[in-house]
């Protein structure tokens, strides 16, 4: 069997990543296409009857405002309110006001809002729960509610980096009309409208830890802005209950108090011109909405109920009677917020709009005002559809079969999908017609009037949900050679892995001379190929993705007692093999295998993760109910015994060489000023980040990135060589020693104590900073992923020839994604951890953000695959040497090949199944809102797989060749 040589092996392997990121990319572009959009800005002709090949007027964009808006007043017909006030309260539940299942809102929420419950009660408000769409981030649903479009699945990633808004939409309209506007809050607005504002003050809605200034900012200027009257549209945009929540959850101690505040503002403005509409200010409307809900942690980004339910409260509309006071469901969708406020005002609805009229914001205007409302939204619904459907077209249209001559009447709509929406929108049609001449002379009915709005609704909401829930069409070419390059990746590195542990095996028989049955399959590797089978199958069901966490935590736990079970079956072994020294070796492997066990099983209770299950009771909802004081007792405890552990593996290569006792001592330092930090600054209650503290973080995070660096750059440049026959200090951890003639040729026992200071280095500092980042209750979880990395190291290197290397390394990628969902993370956007990703930022960087949150949300996985470094430090590949055919290149294949190719192997398989699954599930209905949020996860572990790899591998290759130069230059001195 010919080898691949070190260089060639490289070489494949760029290959093999190169071409799965190609892949992967033309996937994402294809199957998360920005979604299509109709051109241009509606005008007149939207208050025209659709026709085909009508020509817009262009001259009509040439008319001054003030004509334009008199050209819509008049061909609308409705007389829209003078001034609109816009309170978005971000992140607020429509439950929080208006209840849920036919009750009230709990008694202390009530309380929180007396003003607007008692506007609700008396008719003067009316409430909706405004469903609003995934991803429940802010961007792209203030998209939604001025435009009313329902954005691409990607718009949670420009979220973070907005864009200026091109599509049609509310606020375009009333520039176009001459509307003087201004906003005060969140600066999301600066950047989808710039330009627009002729006074603002923004504030950044991503520091979360802030939940005063960001409103004081937006309320110091209410009074000012009230008393003008130079402005028609007023938006204010309060973030501070959203930030409560990210910190606190919905039952923070704090929710009430800013619900309080909140409720104030709601009776400022109500109070000061609202409820005083003869101020000579003109007719004033207040709509209250927010963007989005929030779990019980108090995230969102998902799709859950409690993520989706925004709310849309409409105060000014007159007083609509008890009917509205009792706490019915009155549910509609984010995206009606668009239209009703449109026609409200007598601007065109925006061309790109799925939105339907809300029911009941029209009671106050005229039955024809209402009906004509119906009537313009119905035309730009059929408008947009005709742009989406080539078979809805004008001429020889099917809708005219249905027309009948014995007179309007309400046909059975039935037939494909352009006959039944032209059937439903000729039956509203025909019969607003019919109306129309019977208003003419006074003849008609209360009935021809609700069958009308009956029959325009039925039309809307059909082509609306349509609309809404159309899937793009996707590049087929595109996914299909996405998915190709893909799956010739997960070709190329599965053979890759094969082919070394084929030579690994066969060298490792040929050394000891072993029977050809040591090269059986034994239970725990089948069981490892199995998982892979296991999770590829599990993620075909919606629930199944929800839960993943189970899974997980299931593989590792049977695979810990497997490995206990291969272990104590390994006591007789036969002493030709040599394979243990005695059962002293076998005792340190059971104890090893009983911490991951018993560890593995805290860290399966310590968050009931995933989505269905997330409010049944776990160990850190006990903790954070027994008091912060006890949340931060148990955390200084976690830090203190994270440090002790570190210092103990460390002292395991012996405390009198300088250079670990130099390493050492840094460490005990800043891991001090971590504990400081957690004992001072940092607090479990939301209070505003002081100078001071945000300067601490920033000296900590600087010397927690630096120090791992320095010593990766400078301790294979101070450890000290030696040309002696002498064996590496932490040999007593390995089986047998390399053979004394490579020793003495080449670094191995230096390249062995370098390794392991280097990766004792990145664990430890790793783990340090997670304590920073992380929710003070994941204190524990990091400390028992430690245990866990540390008692796999022990397992590891009294494995020798009863392990293959690749099960190990494969059970540590497990471990790590076990870890991932332990510290409260699933495949949801809502448990991302938005709070941690601001710590130590005293202005805000997307960049920054983004890196901290991907640290936080990754911090497990990332941590098992840098703690590759010391595994190869302390495992026993000594029994693959063969001291005629050594070389560098060959040596750095031992080590290297398979703890990078395994975590690439089994990621790539993961990566192009689950990229096969999501294009199968595309039609699904859960597409949106659970696969598609997973496949994101995917692709993040896929990058965080080749940062790990990465890493470990110029680790090696640096500590290698600059030990190696300095030993051959010692050598020949």
């Amino acid at each position: 069997m010919s080898s691949l040589t070190c260089a060639k092996l490289i070489l494949f392997s760029i290959a093999g990543v190169v071409i799965q990121i190609i892949g992967l990319s033309l996937f994402v572009y294809g199957f998360f296409p920005v979604k299509p959009a109709l051109s241009g800005i509606s005008g007149t002709e939207s208050f025209r009857v659709p026709r085909c090949n009508s020509v817009h007027n262009e001259s009509e964009g040439d008319l001054p405002p003030d004509q334009l808006k008199a050209l819509y007043e008049e061909l609308s017909g409705i007389h829209p309110f003078d001034r609109l006030i816009l309170m978005v309260i971000d992140g607020l539940p429509a439950e929080f006001v208006l209840g849920k299942d036919h009750q009230p809102p709990p008694k202390a929420l009530m309380e929180a809002m007396p003003y607007t419950q008692s506007l609700l009660a008396n008719g003067v408000a009316i409430g909706y729960h405004a469903k609003a769409a995934p991803p429940t981030v802010t961007m792209p649903r203030l998209k939604a509610m001025v435009s009313g479009a329902i954005g691409g699945f990607l718009d949670v990633a420009f979220n973070f980096n907005t864009q200026a808004l091109l599509d049609d939409n509310l606020l375009g309209q009333f520039f176009s009309v001459g509307w003087k506007m201004v906003m005060l809050g969140d600066e999301t607005w600066l950047k989808l409208f710039p330009g627009l504002f002729m006074r603002h003050d923004g504030v950044s809605s991503f520091f979360v830890k802030d939940t005063v200034q960001v409103d004081h900012n937006v309320s110091r200027h209410l009074g000012d802005e009230l008393s003008r009257d130079d402005w028609h549209l007023l938006i204010l945009h309060y973030l501070g209950l959203d930030h409560v929540g990210h910190i606190g959850g919905r039952n923070s101690i704090l929710m009430a108090p800013k619900l309080l505040e909140m409720d104030e503002v709601v009776k400022m403005i109500h109070t000061s011109i609202i409820a005083n509409q003869d101020n000579g200010q003109g007719r004033t409307l207040l709509v209250v909405v927010s963007d989005h809900g929030m779990t019980d942690n108090g995230n969102h980004g998902g799709s859950s109920y409690d993520e989706t339910d925004s709310l849309a409260l409409f105060i000014g509309l007159k007083n609509h009677g008890s009917e509205h006071a009792s706490y019915t469901v009155n549910t509609v969708y984010q995206v009606d917020i668009a239209p009703t406020l449109a026609l409200i005002f007598g601007v065109p609805i925006p061309k790109n709009n799925v939105g339907v009229l809300i029911l009941g914001t029209f009671d106050s205007f005229t039955d024809e005002q209402h009906l004509k409302a119906l009537e313009l939204n119905s035309w730009q619904l059929f408008r947009l559809l005709q742009a989406q459907l080539p078979g809805l077209s004008c001429e020889n249209s099917p809708c005219e079969s249905f027309i009948d001559d014995q007179g309007p009447r309400k046909s059975k709509c039935n037939g494909n999908l352009e006959n039944m929406i032209c059937c439903l929108y000729l039956n509203a049609t025909v019969l607003h017609s019919s109306w129309k001449s019977k208003n003419v002379s006074r003849s008609y009915s209360r009935a021809d009037y609700s069958s009308i709005v009956a029959a325009y609704y039925e039309f809307l909401k059909t082509g609306s949900e349509w609309l809404s829930r159309r899937v793009t069409d996707k590049p087929v070419n595109l996914l299909a050679f996405g998915v190709a390059a893909m799956l010739l990746s997960c070709l190329i590195l599965s053979c890759l892995i094969f082919h070394v542990c084929k030579e690994f095996c066969i060298r490792q028989k040929k050394n000891f001379d072993l029977v050809d049955g040591m090269s059986n399959w034994n239970l725990d590797e089948a069981f490892i190929l199995g998982v892979i089978l296991i999770v590829i199958i599990s993620m075909g069901s919606s629930s199944m993705v929800e839960e993943e966490q189970y899974i997980w935590h299931f593989v590792t736990s049977t695979l810990d007692l497997l490995l206990l079970r291969k272990t104590m079956q390994s006591l007789p072994v036969k002493k030709s093999f040599r394979l243990y020294e005695g059962t002293k070796k076998i005792g340190f492997q059971v104890y090893s295998i009983f911490v991951l066990i018993i560890s593995g099983r805290t860290l399966r209770g310590w968050h009931q993760g995933g989505v269905n299950w997330t409010h049944l009771p776990d160990v850190s909802k006990w903790l954070e109910m027994a008091g912060s004081n006890n949340v931060k007792l148990v955390q200084l405890v976690s830090c203190l015994l994270i440090i002790s552990l570190c210092f103990f593996t460390l002292s395991v290569l012996g405390s009198r060489r300088k250079f670990v006792l130099v390493v050492g001592f840094t460490f005990l330092v800043f891991g001090l000023l971590v504990l400081q930090h957690i004992m001072i600054y940092q607090e479990n209650t939301i209070v505003q980040s002081s100078s001071t503290a945000t300067l601490m973080v920033q000296i900590i995070f600087a010397v927690l990135g630096i120090t791992p660096i320095g010593t990766f750059i400078a301790l294979p440049l101070v450890m000290p060589i030696s040309i002696s026959k002498k064996h590496s200090s932490h040999d007593s951890h390995t089986s047998t020693p390399d053979p004394i003639e490579i020793q003495y040729k080449y670094p191995l026992v230096e390249l062995k104590d370098s390794l392991y200071v280097i990766g004792w280095t990145y664990i430890g500092y790793w783990c340090l900073l997670q304590l920073m980042l992380q929710q003070p209750v994941n204190a524990v979880p990091i400390l028992l992923i430690l245990m866990q990395i540390l008692a796999s190291m022990i397992y590891s290197s009294y494995s020798g020839l009863h392990q293959k290397q690749w099960v190990e390394i494969a059970a540590f990628y497990y471990l790590g994604m076990a870890g991932h969902f332990a510290l409260g993370n699933s495949n949801s956007l809502a448990t991302i951890d938005v709070a941690g990703a601001f710590i130590g930022m005293s202005s805000y960087s997307t960049l920054l953000s983004g890196i901290l949150m991907f640290i936080i949300t990754y911090a497990s996985p990332i941590l098992f695959l840098i703690s590759m470094v010391m595994y190869i430090s302390v495992k026993d590949t000594s029994y693959l040497l063969i001291t005629q055919s050594a070389d560098s290149g060959y040596l750095l294949k031992i080590m290297l090949a398979l703890p990078c190719l395994v975590p690439m192997g089994v990621n790539s398989i993961l990566l192009t199944a689950y990229t096969i699954l999501l294009l199968l599930m595309r039609n699904h209905l859960f597409v949106w809102s659970v696969f598609s949020p997973k496949y994101l996860y995917v692709c993040a572990t896929t990058v965080c797989v080749y940062i790990g790899v990465s890493s470990v591998a110029l680790t090696v290759i640096y500590s290698y060749l600059v030990l190696a130069f300095r030993k051959r230059m010692q050598c020949s001195s």
